[in-house]
């Protein structure tokens, strides 16, 4: 781009300072405030009361700290859904979605298996049978993308009002198994309680927590020392060279994205052993799984770092819902604000890494023309 005379460009870094690695998410998270505390100030609410709240709300305190990392635990699970996929530079947007079927398929297991089986294996069996829907509800979009190269941005997308609509069909729309058919309500119906985790104490915090950071830790250890992480990694900077060297480029693309949906899926069985205990609507207008791209991208696909922006957003969440039953209501969307500008600035800051501003001056040249005088 040319202002005047000067010439502003960018220039790929050779190599990335390791200070910017901590700086973007830092000075995104910094950048987004101060956009939310121009639309605080835009609603006539002050923003370090308001920030203070909210800080309160959904970290300092006891039962607000508990909260935050109840909610964190799904989030960990499509952050690292979405942080598996995209770091092979394949974008699974279904998050939303797998995670609806992940509860789907958790649901049933606790009610149709759990029966037969002892407490020491229903919740397994849930919570493998959620990831394992999970998993099944990107399968189209996966083969799509590995046979025929079809765009799994839109497939995967498009797919969330697919699961949506149908989990409102099996509660809202029919009396079938997930409807619970003791109430003329329209609710859901619970799994047994053997296929259930106690909750830590009085709090909203469950034992899926740990399970959820236990497996982030464990996917940053084998996507660095497997042969299968260095695979993808080859294939993320160069399909070509992977193909060259004799890599399956549609087993790694498909097997990816199943993944990717089996983690998003088991986020939606966990919640299903925890604090819903059965196909849940009211989750439905959380947006966990948009969320987890958010949690993914400012974790720069690091699955270690996905647990501490996990609780980031799931403050946010915590605390937003608390302000708005404040003495001085705060708008639920001021937490929505913030974490749009964080991922508009995180993006951001990841092509500042990547890339180098070079300015430089233009000097006009001018051509003299000579002809000849007979």
């Amino acid at each position: 781009m040319i202002v005047g005379k000067t010439r502003i460009q960018l220039e790929a870094r050779l190599t990335s300072p390791r200070w910017l690695i901590v700086a973007v998410p830092v000075l995104s998270v910094l950048l987004a405030s101060v956009v939310g505390g121009v639309f605080l100030l835009l609603t006539g609410h002050p923003p370090l009361r308001t920030y203070g709240d909210l800080l309160n709300n959904g970290y300092t305190s006891f039962y607000g700290l508990t909260d935050t990392l109840g909610l964190a635990t799904p989030l960990i699970c499509t952050g690292m859904a979405a942080a598996f996929a995209f770091r092979m530079n394949l974008y699974n947007i279904g998050q939303e979605g797998q995670l609806y079927l992940g509860m789907v398929g958790g649901a049933w297991a606790g009610i149709a298996l759990a029966p037969h089986l002892t407490p020491f294996i229903a919740v397994p069996v849930v919570l493998v049978t959620g990831a394992l829907f999970g998993a099944a509800w990107v399968l189209v979009p996966a083969l799509l993308r590995a046979r025929l190269g079809t765009s799994e941005i839109v497939s995967t997308l498009l797919l969330n009002y697919v699961a949506l609509n149908l989990i409102n069909y099996f509660i809202f729309g029919s009396r079938g198994f997930f409807r619970d058919p003791s109430t003329p309500f329209p609710q859901g119906r619970m799994i047994y309680e053997s296929a259930r985790f106690g909750a830590f104490g009085t709090t909203n915090t469950y034992p899926t927590l740990l399970i959820s950071m236990f497996l982030a830790v464990f996917l940053f250890w084998f996507v660095r020392s497997s042969n299968y992480g260095y695979e993808t990694s080859v294939f993320a900077d160069s399909p070509s060279t992977a193909r060259y060297a004799g890599m399956n480029s549609t087993w790694l693309t498909t097997s990816v994205l199943l993944v990717s949906g089996s983690l998003a899926g088991l986020g939606g069985a966990m919640y299903v052993v925890g604090p819903a205990g059965k196909v849940d609507p009211g989750l439905l207008q959380i947006g966990l799984g948009y969320a987890g791209i958010v949690v993914a991208a400012l974790a720069r696909y690091n699955f270690v770092a996905v647990i501490l922006t996990a609780i980031l957003f799931a403050g946010l969440r915590v605390g937003g819902s608390a302000l708005q039953a404040s003495s001085d209501p705060v708008p639920i969307a001021i937490a929505v604000v913030l974490q749009g500008a964080v991922l508009l600035f995180a993006l951001g800051g990841e092509l500042f890494r990547r890339n180098r501003v070079v300015i430089t001056r233009v000097i006009e040249s001018h051509q003299v023309m000579v002809g000849e005088v007979s």
